[in-house]
């Protein structure tokens, strides 16, 4: 586990779950957000992601809608139900061009996206304290 000193305490590195079958991407924000100081896990697939939000919650979810089993929806659906997962931000990368207003969640980005811009919305949703899903 990674921590961070920050004044003569020493933090927890924030937690972000990434959520996407594609591989590469995955490895793409992986390497951004470690580099960067966060612990970073990956689930290929939605019933995975859940799998692994039960199991421990992250800080915030980095989500694609398009996936395997369960999709992004569902998945964000699920973590709005629950009052121990609504308050985890959600950054939405989707190659979707549909209004996406209706998913209620800090951020939408729009695939192709750089990993350096998947960072920055993940800092601003946590700087925030991220509006989760409420």
């Amino acid at each position: 586990m990674n921590h961070t000193k920050l004044g003569g305490v020493v933090e927890r590195a924030r937690s972000i779950l990434i959520v996407d079958d594609d591989v590469h991407l995955c490895q793409l924000y992986r390497t951004a957000l470690g580099l960067a100081g966060y612990t970073v896990r990956v689930a290929g697939d939605g019933l995975q992601a859940l799998r692994e939000i039960d199991a421990d919650p992250p800080d915030a979810v980095v989500l694609d809608l398009s996936l395997p089993y369960v999709d992004g929806f569902a998945v964000r659906q699920e973590l709005a139900a629950h009052a121990h997962t609504r308050h985890i931000p959600v950054v939405v990368v989707t190659g979707s061009v549909d209004d996406l207003s209706h998913l209620d969640v800090p951020c939408v980005l729009r695939k192709p996206v750089d990993p350096d811009s998947v960072l920055d919305a993940v800092r601003r949703c946590l700087a925030s304290g991220g509006t989760g899903l409420v």
